[in-house]
């Protein structure tokens, strides 16, 4: 049993060289890129091709990773809507075989894991077990299988040796954080992999996953817009939910027709709104590999949600302070918003910041927030990441002086990664509407009536104002 439960090699010290190799790699680029400048070229041209290079090099040595690799892509491709397009083209492509290429566990060893956590007559739980995956994820694989009831059932079983091998990774990644800063300037990386790496013991833990799925379920169970498979059994490294069918998100982006996208943005955007407030639950892993499109009974697309494996736990939903400090950004409130932030620990104390200074630097982001209806769209991702990653801008000098409370992390991640998701969309979304019904503090409850439609104007015409000059 021990000599077939070890089948996944770890091969460590191998991959821990290729990941040391990086730097060295990096280091040598960047002097090749100083001498490019001096000969004339402009410091954005070098950017570029030194942003290209490394992504290049990131993606031939995360390919020969295993779940850490896959997570930290996961993780990262949300953010690909803000790379320049000659370096977002590749990275999709290297990123989308990343994703398909984890070598299938060995039927044995599969077996193996089903009979330890099952039992010796696991089979009579199933009609049917397909025993190749139908598809891998960062710490196991799911195999397609009848259950015991009729039910077309999907088997998420882990790897073992996993939790090792990929906090293993995430560790080797937070030790070259500062190397990929190139690739998505103005974001900080080790945050990013740090909070990961927290996450990851809870993504080990499918007891957790299970009862988070079963949440969502009983919740959406008769929902006409969001589908979520329920969850049929589960045991330590073993997770049955039921099976769901439907158009990948990945497959919307690349070849979706305008009604799916803008259908799968508005579901997305009120998935993302809505849950915490329905469920006290927050679904924090939004890649488009979690999502499915399923057509509903009457004609209308549903959304499908998968991978419960993440979430944040905000009991009273999101936090108030969030929709508070987005309606005083629209009311172009900038002492109310910056007495906020300051309480909210989003200023340090010992600095001191203009408070229109800060308006300005809010209100661009949130003008999808306040349109009736806004289309997202790379070109827009690119440019709002321009902005703030511009060291000439009074943006980027603002935003590294502006601080992000550890409460807020995940929160502010799933914001910006649905986004991400959205503009690989391309999606028209009428945003407010869902901030409107679902985040609290966003409509003020006792001058809700007081503002009607010429004050929804004004708001508008402010934020225009601010959006230009910005």
């Amino acid at each position: 049993m021990e000599g077939r439960m070890s089948d996944l090699p770890r091969k460590a010290v191998t991959r821990t060289a290729k990941l040391a190799a990086l730097p060295l790699g990096f280091a040598g680029r960047a002097t090749w890129g100083l001498g490019k400048r001096i000969g004339g070229k402009s410091a954005e041209i070098v950017g570029r091709e030194l942003q290209q290079r490394t992504a290049e090099q990131l993606f031939k040595v995360l390919g020969e990773l295993k779940g850490g690799a896959m997570k930290f892509g996961q993780a990262l491709s949300v953010f690909e809507s803000a790379l320049p397009e000659e370096v977002a083209g590749p990275y999709r492509a290297a990123l989308t075989k990343l994703q398909e290429a984890a070598p299938p566990m060995p039927t044995r060893t599969v077996h193996a894991v089903l009979e330890e956590r099952l039992g010796t007559d696991w089979r009579e739980l199933f009609l049917e077990f397909e025993d190749k995956p139908a598809a891998a994820a960062s710490i196991g694989q799911v195999h397609r299988a009848v259950w015991e009831d009729g039910r077309d059932v999907a088997v998420k079983v882990q790897y073992p040796g996993a939790g090792e091998a990929l906090l293993s990774d995430l560790n080797q990644l937070s030790r070259f954080a500062r190397v990929l800063g190139p690739l998505i300037p103005g974001m900080d990386i080790k945050p990013l992999i740090a909070e990961l790496r927290d996450r990851v013991s809870e993504e080990l833990d499918y007891a957790l996953e299970a009862g988070a799925q079963r949440a969502h379920a009983e919740e959406f169970a008769d929902d006409p817009d969001v589908v979520v498979p329920d969850v049929v059994h589960q045991s330590e490294q073993i997770l049955v939910t039921e099976w769901m069918d439907g158009v990948p998100l990945s497959e919307v982006i690349a070849e979706g027709t305008q009604e799916q996208r803008d259908r799968a943005g508005q579901l997305l955007t009120r998935f993302l709104f809505s849950g915490p407030a329905r469920t006290g639950l927050l679904h924090a892993d939004p890649h488009p590999g979690n999502f499915r499109l399923l057509p509903g009974d009457k004609g209308e697309w549903r959304l499908g949600v998968l991978d419960f494996g993440t979430v944040d736990r905000l009991p009273g939903g999101l936090p108030p302070t969030i929709g508070d400090s987005l309606r005083l950004t629209v009311e172009g409130e900038a002492d109310a918003v910056y007495e906020m932030l300051c309480e909210e620990g989003f200023v340090k104390e010992t600095v001191d910041l203009e408070p229109e200074a800060v308006l300005d630097y809010l209100l661009p982001i949130i003008e999808p927030a306040v349109a009736d209806e806004f289309t997202f769209t790379r070109g827009w991702m690119r440019s709002q990441a321009a902005r703030v990653a511009d060291p000439r801008s009074p943006a980027y000098q603002l935003g590294k002086r502006l601080n992000l409370p550890p409460s807020y992390l995940l929160i502010h991640r799933v914001t910006l990664s649905t986004i991400g998701v959205l503009c690989q969309l391309g999606a028209t979304v009428r945003m407010r509407e869902e901030l409107e019904e679902w985040l609290p503090g966003f409509v003020a409850e006792d001058i809700e009536d007081e503002g009607g439609p010429e004050a929804d104007g004004l708001a508008e015409d402010g934020l225009e104002e601010a959006a230009a000059e910005a």
